[in-house]
């Protein structure tokens, strides 16, 4: 990479890291270092949840995905505004209300101490796996660029992470993520126009070609429990998703209970209701765009270098053989989107140009898979190399500068997301268990102390999480499939808090249920989509909760 790209890179973290460091001073209580003293504006809160969303992961997994699989991905996003207004009328103010350091103290107020503890570990184990994920988003970057072994990636991203994590508090990293929104917003601009000059084609062609081979289908009615990303899955288990991550997941509640007051918690949330399936559409509409770019420059076979190189190490003469076919198939997939491009809308032959293009682009698919095979065998890894994606595409063809103005939105993305994850893995640690079960009368310095412990621990454990995440595909796409395995159980547990009748035995034996019947449905059930396992979750939660409840009125004491 060019010198400059890297005096661009180096620059953008100093100042982030400084500017974060500087924000922390004078934080030596621990409302201070968890919540901010409840004072942030609700516009910082807004900017602060959508940066912790629009991580590396967003930035890298999600325009690969737009590339491989089009528009389809926007869907998962559709039940978003509806949680937020739910958010808004029933969590929001329970949680805010109650002047809690952590959602899962306030079940403990509602039932038991078990039954929040147990809530509360499953947070620790479904985002510290999440967090890992994160760290693997830039560490696939650097992998890319300069061949390194991924582990050593994911090192040099986690470890400077994890330090200033340490010492920083929520209130430094609610301001670093209030700049990142405008740095990655810049960033992901600047790729579009960027795409829209290099095109050879103009922008209504370009969309008219992505549209022949179903990349610009944002919407699939039919329901199929099998099938990802649907209107219906976005809608019901979409919604249940979201319910549980902004509404129960630490590292969101977290966010808004460091807002002054419950009406600017609320508006917080409803800023991501407002922006974010919009931006979601901008990105991967951004990898559509790098897809058809695609069609007039030479792609890769792989475009994971590492497993170039070991196949074609290992497999020369079939692997050239293989390039050799692909090289064929490209041009004639060239020639047919640029005939495609060229034939208008109402001419008689357009469904035919259509047509070739679609057989085109099929036989380089089918191509790509046998090379895909072929580097699975010889690396025994997952070959899908979606992650890889936007990375060469910004490496190859972004002009000096721009290259290294996106890779700084990278990593300082991943930075202000995984701080603000190890940040709420640190509070759930310290409050629900440590000064819980272990300490329960301390000094803050102490439990600050103790804090900072527990994010370098969470680091290393996010870090070797890291090193297994990268190879599991778009990346997007496994942070929701672990999340989705644990948020619909702990939804239900929540959703019972605010019903009377419901007690702490019918909690904790419900969300027990919960979690065994969403993994039954995951190891037993593949063939159901991970986003229908929040549903079912909450669902079981919920009914065996109720079952075990008692009669009407028969409550749960609340707790002080």
């Amino acid at each position: 990479m060019h010198p400059l790209n890297w005096a661009i890179v180096v620059a953008y973290l100093l100042y982030v890291v400084i500017d974060g460091l500087r924000a922390a001073k004078g934080t030596k209580e621990i409302e201070g270092y968890f919540l901010a003293n409840r004072s942030l504006p609700w516009w910082a809160v807004g900017l602060s949840v959508m940066a912790t969303q629009l991580s590396a992961v967003t930035m890298i997994g999600t325009t690969g995905q737009g590339a491989t699989d089009g528009m389809r991905f926007v869907q998962f996003y559709f039940g978003l505004p509806i949680a937020m207004v739910i958010l808004g009328v029933t969590i929001v103010p329970f949680l805010h209300g109650a002047k809690v350091f952590t959602a899962y103290e306030f079940l403990e107020r509602r039932f038991d101490a078990k039954t929040r503890s147990l809530t509360s570990f499953l947070f620790l184990v479904s985002r510290g796996m999440s967090c890992g994920t994160i760290i693997a988003a830039p560490a696939v970057v650097f992998s890319a660029i300069f061949g390194w072994p991924l582990p050593w990636c994911v090192a040099l991203i986690g470890v400077p992470t994890v330090i200033y994590t340490m010492i920083g508090g929520v209130q430094a990293v609610t301001w670093a993520d209030v700049k990142q929104m405008f740095l990655i917003s810049g960033s992901l601009i600047a790729i579009i126009i960027v795409l829209l000059v290099k095109l050879p084609v103009s922008p209504d062609n370009a969309l008219r070609i992505a549209g022949s081979v179903g990349r610009m289908t944002p919407f699939d009615f039919s329901f199929n429990l099998s099938e990802t990303y649907t209107f219906w899955s976005g809608i019901l288990g979409g919604t249940f998703l979201m319910l549980s991550y902004f509404g129960t997941d630490q590292s969101q509640v977290q966010r808004y209970l460091t807002a002054r007051s419950i009406p600017e918690a609320r508006s917080s949330l409803l800023m991501s209701a407002y922006w974010k399936i919009p931006l979601q559409a901008l990105i991967l509409l951004i990898g559509v765009l790098v897809f058809v770019f695609y069609l007039f420059q030479a792609p890769p076979l792989l475009w994971n270098p590492a497993h170039d190189r070991s196949v074609r190490e290992t497999r020369p003469a079939a692997y050239a053989q293989l390039e050799s076919r692909y090289g064929d198939a490209i041009a004639r997939r060239t020639d047919a989107a640029l005939r495609l491009s060229d034939t208008p809308r109402s001419d008689a032959s357009a469904a035919l140009a259509a047509e070739g293009f679609r057989e085109s682009e099929a036989r380089v698919t089918a191509i790509r898979d046998e090379a895909l095979v072929a580097a699975g065998e010889v690396t025994g890894e997952s070959a899908r190399d979606v992650n890889y994606i936007m990375p060469r595409f910004v490496l190859d063809h972004l002009p000096l500068g721009l290259a290294g103005f996106f890779i700084a939105a990278v990593l300082a993305a991943a930075m202000s997301s995984i701080a603000a994850e190890l940040n709420s893995l640190s509070t759930a640690t310290v409050i629900d268990f440590y000064r819980r079960w272990v300490r329960p009368e301390a000094s803050d310095t102490h439990y600050l102390n103790v804090s900072k412990a527990a994010t370098g621990v969470w680091g290393i454990f996010a870090c070797v999480v890291a090193t297994y995440a990268a190879t599991l595909g778009s990346l997007i796409e496994v942070v929701n499939r672990f999340g989705s395995f644990f948020y619909g159980s702990i939804l239900g547990v929540f959703i019972l808090a605010m019903i009377r009748r419901a007690t702490a035995r019918g909690a904790f034996v419900g969300l027990l249920s919960g979690m065994a019947c969403v993994g039954a449905v995951s190891f037993g059930l593949p063939q159901i989509s991970f986003l229908w396992h929040n549903l079912i979750g909450a669902a079981v939660v919920v009914l065996v909760g109720l079952a075990l409840g008692g009669n009407p009125g028969e409550s749960s004491p609340a707790r002080t």
